[in-house]
């Protein structure tokens, strides 16, 4: 199966080798890599271009973005910009700059798309460094596939119509592929260094952000208030709540464009309560 990959990259100097090694060094490495250099003032580009010129399948694009912090939507355009350069494939993959990959990361991939055609979202699981070790990156359930080492089927990606331009985006495309019929798939084995936590740096634009996107993506205010909580508490920061509670209302109150339909949104807001009750019952 052809693999391309692309990875959105700004002012990531710090890491960029240590990933581009990762990707070279695979049992069986993408038949593509695109890095999209955006706007970085760094070291970035050079050291995308040296590896561009040692590995034909490794391409350098630029990409002219706006100098203000747009989470989640930045990276999504230098995404999408990234994808108008790459050549047929039949996954797709939305990468980090700032992760080290295990050697047979893409094979398993390939072996697991290969063997289930139902699959449209696959990855492995983010582990940070942590009291000496690496540990696993505890914000998200070992079920879901994060945001920043996914691969998508190509017929999962057309169905769900790519990837929506915003803080969010890792969660709606989940949603909308099983709401299409597809499943999705977490590899516990597959275990990827992620040098920079998430969340380093983010500002109170992200948190408000966070709660705008629960408005987009339909959850209604007591579905939102749950996820906000539960943000909250695993950051152990209250002022995340609130903050995210804001950006919900306001974009109740501003009429935000919506990530899905009103279907798709029924859809989201039954698997989400569903999700609920079924660990209530577990507890």
């Amino acid at each position: 199966m052809h693999i391309c990959v692309i990875i959105p990259a700004h002012n990531e100097a710090r890491f960029l080798a240590q990933c581009l090694s990762s990707f070279v060094s695979q049992s069986q490495p993408p038949n593509e890599l695109i890095v999209v250099d955006d706007n970085s003032s760094d070291e970035t580009a050079s050291i995308a271009q040296k590896f561009a010129g040692e590995y034909p399948w490794i391409k350098l694009r630029h990409h002219q973005s706006a100098n203000q912090h747009l989470p989640g939507q930045k990276v999504v355009e230098a995404f999408n910009f990234g994808l108008q350069h790459a050549q047929n494939y039949d996954l797709i993959g939305k990468f980090d700059a700032d992760i080290i990959l295990p050697p047979n990361y893409f094979e398993q991939m390939r072996n697991y798309f290969q063997s289930d055609w139902k699959l449209g979202v696959c990855g492995g699981l983010l582990y940070i460094k942590k009291e000496g070790g690496w540990m696993y990156e505890n914000i998200a359930d070992k079920s879901h596939v994060r945001g920043p080492i996914k691969l998508y089927h190509k017929a999962c990606f057309q169905k769900i119509n790519g990837l929506r331009a915003g803080t969010g985006w890792d969660t709606v495309d989940i949603l909308l592929a099983k709401y299409h019929g597809f499943t999705t798939k977490t590899d516990a084995s597959l275990k990827v260094k992620h040098l920079r936590p998430t969340g380093h740096g983010y500002s109170h634009l992200n948190h408000k952000a966070k709660g705008a996107a629960l408005y987009k993506m339909r959850y209604g205010l007591p579905l939102a208030k749950i996820a906000l909580l539960k943000m909250a508490v695993q950051a152990k920061n209250p002022a995340l709540y609130i903050l995210g509670l804001y950006g919900f209302l306001r974009a109740f109150f501003l009429k935000t464009e919506r990530f899905v339909t009103k279907k798709e949104g029924k859809y989201v807001r039954q698997l989400r309560w569903n999700g609920i009750f079924k660990k209530l019952k577990v507890l």
